[in-house]
């Protein structure tokens, strides 16, 4: 038999068995003289003892050793091995077994998805498996010369596989060089020009070589990517985001609401408990929480988050308002965001006390004084509660204003609205429902109590003092009273009784307060 060339391959071989009857072409590869790689459609139907045939040599006995679906590794047996000195027959036999697994971790090598190169101590390629091959579109010529890592590095760079501008090229491939001469098993993603990511490390080897791994990991550093982008975005909004997992749990909080909490960013990255944040002596809580429900907001609002979406409107001890979001998501976990509405909360009380209260005196206008006693009406009505009605008129304003000008005059107007406010209940209600006539609404008060009310006004107005043309003067009010009575058609008839009142005050003499009577009944006014 012809001596075999180590680690040759060749192109064509067949396979034959079963008495010569059956072949298998194949391709050899890594041909030894003790062993090689045989290469064909399947692997399946090939027998665990056959003969191959190459072109121009003897025919040779094999053994398969291993096996996977297009590849089988063979032993050659000797037909001369039994005539050897034992001694050189248990050395061949060694050193063919070490051969034989050395072929095995090739084959394997070849069919794992990650590139791999393996480097001697000068750092030259002593192996390149068929995925690194095609990641570089290596050529077999070029891998089978036992290339140094530069060279290899210079392929990379010469194809335009990296994704670096070309001045900073040659700088690239010097620092992988190296890296990878220092045995540095930081792991390194490449980017590609095609858009690819390869992550490579370095593994430095006992025999002073090194292995070189390039992982494919394009999904996983584009999602990374997207995490990073859509991290940075949620970092910079004005709005405050706080992600929690199942368990409550902080897994992402913002600029803003590491803020909000007063967390540092080494306390959020250990992902604080949401129980433990909402406790913080700078929390928000429910806006006008009794100091008694304060310790309890915590838990409720815990178990508030735990329930799942919800809008919650919230307020800080500063008085800020914020407007909490909760929605639950897909991996059970909540997404929270902070909304402050501070500016928008004042200018909805501005504008609703722009819509109800009068700009010269801050008391209610008319319209939201008939609205609070339509209101009242209606509880009158349904629980036959007591309801009074004060009407206030200024003694005399057109000589005020007259005499002393209209400035005086509107000075005036609010010492009474003044003089109403002191002396009302605090459950009354008083509005300026004319130029300068008032009312006050006296919930669940019956005529008498009413009566109380309007008279200790009438002293306040009393004692108005105003100043005008360097003299002081005072004035002084008359006070019509009505209780709601069931045979009254609504809160017409009750502001009407009210006004009667007022105008049998004015002529008795004004600055007094008079009650409201119901004329008597027919039968009894002809008596």
């Amino acid at each position: 038999m012809s001596r075999l060339v180590t680690e040759r391959t060749f192109l064509a071989g067949k396979i034959f068995f079963n008495f010569g009857q059956s072949s298998i072409d194949c391709v050899v590869r890594r041909l030894s003289e003790e062993a090689a790689t045989l290469e064909m459609e399947s692997g399946l139907g090939v027998p665990e003892r056959f003969q191959l045939r190459l072109a121009g040599r003897d025919v040779l006995t094999c053994r398969v050793i291993w096996r996977s679906d297009r590849q089988v590794g063979v032993a050659f047996e000797q037909p001369d091995a039994a005539q050897q000195p034992a001694g050189d027959g248990q050395g061949r036999s060694q050193d063919a077994l070490m051969r034989t697994q050395m072929l095995a971790l090739r084959a394997a090598l070849d069919h794992v998805p990650t590139g791999i190169v393996l480097l001697d101590a000068k750092l030259r390629a002593r192996l390149i498996n068929r995925s690194f091959r095609q990641m570089w579109h290596l050529p077999d010529q070029v891998a089978d010369s036992n290339p140094s890592i530069l060279t290899l590095l210079h392929h990379g760079r010469d194809i335009g596989a990296y994704e670096v501008p070309d001045p900073a090229l040659e700088a690239h491939v010097i620092e992988r060089v190296r890296v990878i001469e220092a045995g540095d098993p930081t792991p390194v993603d490449v980017r590609r020009t095609n858009g690819d990511v390869v992550r490579v490390q370095c593994t430095p080897l006992p025999d002073g070589g090194r292995m070189l791994t390039y992982t494919p990991v394009t999904d996983i550093v584009r999602a990374s990517d997207e995490l990073k982008l859509l991290r940075d975005a949620l970092e910079n909004v004005q709005d405050g985001v706080l992600l929690l997992d199942s368990d409550l749990n902080a897994s992402f909080m913002n600029l803003r609401m590491r803020r909000f909490w007063e967390v540092s960013e080494v306390e959020a990255a250990a992902r604080p408990a949401y129980a433990s944040l909402v406790s913080r002596a700078q929390r928000a809580s429910a806006p006008d929480l009794a100091a008694n429900e304060l310790a309890k907001f915590p838990g409720k609002r815990v178990a508030e988050v735990m329930a799942g979406d919800h809008v919650r409107d919230l307020q800080t001890p500063d008085g800020r308002r914020i407007r909490a979001h909760c929605t639950t998501m897909s991996n059970g976990g909540r997404m929270l965001t902070y909304v402050d509405i501070t500016d928008l909360t004042n200018k909805a009380t501005m504008l609703e006390r722009l819509a109800t209260t009068d700009s010269l005196t801050g008391l209610y206008n008319r319209r939201h004084f008939l609205e609070a006693l339509d209101a009242e009406w209606s509880r009158f009505q349904r629980y036959y509660r007591s309801v009074s009605v004060l009407m206030l008129d200024i003694d005399h304003f057109k000589s005020v204003n007259d005499r002393y000008g209209h400035a005086v005059g509107d000075e005036a107007i609010k010492a009474v609205a003044a003089a109403c406010n002191e002396g009302k209940r605090k459950s009354d209600l008083v509005g300026r429902i004319g130029g300068e006539e008032f009312a006050v609404l006296l919930p669940e008060t019956s005529l008498s109590r009413a009566k109380l009310v309007a008279e200790r006004i009438r002293k306040r107005a009393m004692a108005i003092r105003l100043n005008a043309h360097q003299a002081q003067f005072g004035v002084t009010v008359s006070i019509g009273i009505a209780e709601a009575t069931v045979s009254m058609s609504g809160i017409d008839a009750l502001m009407g009784a009210a006004d009667q009142a007022l105008y049998q005050a004015k002529q008795g003499g004004r600055n007094r307060c008079i009650a409201w009577r119901p004329p008597p009944p027919a039968s009894k006014a002809a008596e």
